[in-house]
């Protein structure tokens, strides 16, 4: 590599025989900074810049920000503390770019294992296929199926989706009106969790491949569903569309949050229109002004997955692969972390038990 070095502005000319002597000792330091400037970067691996000492690292993205999250990330660190390997939760704040960033930032630092809720699993693969060649990857939450990652750790969402089903039709035994409010749909999680919220309030057989249009009315035995407003994780709109649907249907008999947010915004429109206890709620995971409403008996019940669990896993499995165990990838793969119904008489048993794991007051 030739480089003419130009004159300086401003800069006085040496004698010549000082101009030598600097030339002589400055030569092999200018040649040095150039081979370095021109040496291509090495590429990151699965240890490397994430390591500190040899631990491992692994981190744990979610699928958005919410009080679910903060639950999961107390397990992420649990969990890292107790095999040893340093940990991170990073939770997107803009949708689907700032998931596809953070995991292209963690491959390019090297981390050692990623554990991900694809917010768009479909559109999603060829990024997640490409994190699987370059670092240990599994889905917790929401799967990515034909995705190259090593497992899914989480629940069948259809199943818990049935589980809602069965707590609206306690609610409203003798048939009625509902509205269905959820963060997003492009995920599978959510996909199929509002299917089976639908199919078991209408009393039709278990089917996970049953798809009802979000903007339709569905009917049976007794039930109108009215529709399913999204929100894209904007909690203004997410707000909105609860205030929207009492304004719209005053006869509104129950209204069913899927997302941990959706539930306590769903209260507040509630309770500004004076209708808290008038509408019947049921709601889906643990946030606490959720768990709150079912003491007061605003809230019918919820049904909550376990995102402690979901976060200690990860990092338990991730941890593992890392240090080249493949005997905790179940034949199926798949870690089921069951989901359960929370009504008035088991609210206190489980909250306290909440907060002693996240170390909440």
């Amino acid at each position: 590599m030739n480089a003419a070095i130009a004159p300086i502005p401003g800069l006085r000319r040496l004698p010549k025989s000082l101009t030598s002597r600097w030339t002589a000792l400055m030569l092999p330091v200018i040649a040095g900074l150039l081979i370095a400037g021109c040496k291509p970067a090495a590429a990151p691996t699965g240890g490397g810049a994430a390591t500190a000492g040899g631990k491992k690292k692994v981190a744990f993205v979610s699928n958005g920000v919410a009080s679910f999250w903060t639950i999961a990330a107390a397990g992420v660190k649990a969990a890292g503390e107790k095999v040893g390997v340093d940990t991170e939760t990073l939770m997107p704040v803009e949708g689907i770019s700032d998931q596809k960033r953070i995991i292209e930032d963690l491959l390019t630092r090297g981390i050692d294992g990623i554990a991900v809720s694809p917010i768009d699993p479909v559109n999603q693969t060829e990024l997640l296929n490409r994190a699987a060649k370059r670092t240990k990857l599994l889905t917790h939450d929401s799967d990515a199926p034909d995705s190259d990652r090593a497992v899914y750790i989480g629940m069948d969402n259809y199943q818990a989706g049935r589980l809602c089903g069965d707590l609206v039709r306690e609610a409203l035994p003798k048939g009625g009106t509902i509205m269905l409010f959820i963060g997003r749909l492009e995920q599978d999680n959510a996909k199929r969790r509002r299917q089976g919220v639908i199919d078991a309030i209408l009393g039709r057989p278990s089917n996970p491949g049953n798809f009802d249009p979000p903007s339709n009315v569905v009917e049976g035995n007794g039930y109108k569903i009215l529709g399913t407003l999204t929100d894209q994780f904007d909690r203004a709109k997410g707000k909105a569309n609860a205030e929207d649907a009492l304004a719209k249907y005053p006869d509104l008999g129950c209204m069913v949050g899927l997302f941990a947010y959706n539930p306590p915004l769903m209260l507040e429109a509630l309770a500004q229109a004076k209708k808290l206890g008038a509408v019947k709620v049921v709601a889906f995971d643990e946030d606490d002004a959720t768990l709150e409403g079912i003491q007061k008996g605003t809230v019918h019940g919820t049904v909550v997955q376990n995102p402690y669990m979901y976060g200690y896993r990860s990092v338990e499995i991730l941890a593992a692969l890392a240090k080249g165990d493949q005997s905790v990838i179940p034949a199926g793969k798949f870690i089921d972390i069951p989901a359960r119904q929370i009504r008035k008489g088991e609210v206190d048993a489980f909250w306290a038990d909440l907060k002693a794991k996240t170390g909440a007051k």
